[in-house]
């Protein structure tokens, strides 16, 4: 609105300088004549005042249009670019691997408990390894956002439990996701809830929570995302290949079929 506006008002000027003989106006006497003049536009307003809002309204929707054709070409050449040079994540030994541990396709996670868009993020993820099956391995990482008070300790809670079992690790970030509401309300009381419930070793896993090895990973995880230029959550790595926000699956496919054709060619 603020640049369609404008837009009259520059109109407006243009045609008093014509009339005044002025044939070629530069953009300060264009600007002169408005602040002297600034009837011409008040008036034009008021004489044709549907009109003046249909315009206004238009040249917002083509604004609208024009930023997002713009973002989706920024991110196409993001896309490109790292297609030719993917980010390689680091990927201990003792990580929590869902999934083929050899499959062709690695998607690494950068996730946040009790973020609800990291919740359809799981949903996808999980829709994701059912259709491609032994082709694809998720790592799952942390970035607990600071606003979320619950999401740093279960990001804690999940890594104590690994230590003890993958499996039983995979389970409980699966039962978190699928009742993060008990999250919310429930908070640590919840988490040793859902730890009992995978069946870890409660004294074992309080033990491994006040470990240094723990909160050293964690810290390593928000890094990194930070390097990746990952603020929110979620976010994925494809085979080093960005996703940023809880894009559908169709979005998850496109990336990994291009891969996955690359690998046999």
């Amino acid at each position: 609105m603020k640049h369609q506006s404008r837009f009259i008002i520059l109109i407006s000027a243009l045609v008093l300088l014509i009339t005044a003989g002025c044939t070629n106006p530069s953009a300060k006497d264009l600007q002169k004549i408005v602040e002297n003049n600034p009837e011409i536009v008040f008036n034009a307003i008021k004489k044709h005042p549907k009109k003046f809002l249909d315009t206004v309204n238009a040249a917002a929707e083509e604004a609208r249009k024009q930023s997002r054709a713009d973002a989706e070409k920024a991110e196409k050449e993001a896309i490109e670019k790292e297609f030719a040079n993917p980010k390689t994540p680091t990927i201990e030994k003792d990580r929590v691997i869902f999934g083929d541990k050899n499959a062709p396709i690695t998607i690494v996670e950068y996730s946040d408990f009790q973020c609800p868009y990291c919740s359809r993020g799981y949903e996808t993820v999980k829709k994701v390894m059912k259709e491609y099956g032994k082709k694809v391995r998720v790592v799952y990482k942390h970035l607990p956002l600071s606003f979320h008070e619950e999401a740093r300790p279960a990001a804690e809670y999940f890594e104590a439990i690994a230590m003890q079992s993958a499996s039983k690790a995979e389970k409980f970030h699966d039962a978190i996701f699928e009742n993060q509401q008990g999250l919310n309300s429930g908070k640590m009381k919840f988490l040793d809830r859902m730890a009992k419930k995978v069946g870890a070793n409660m004294s074992k896993l309080k033990k491994a929570l006040k470990s240094a090895k723990i909160k050293k990973r964690i810290d390593a995880d928000i890094a990194e995302a930070q390097k990746f230029q990952f603020s929110g959550t979620p976010g994925f790595l494809i085979n080093g290949v960005s996703l940023k926000g809880a894009y559908p699956f169709e979005e998850f496919k496109k990336v990994i079929d291009r891969h996955l054709e690359t690998k046999k060619n």
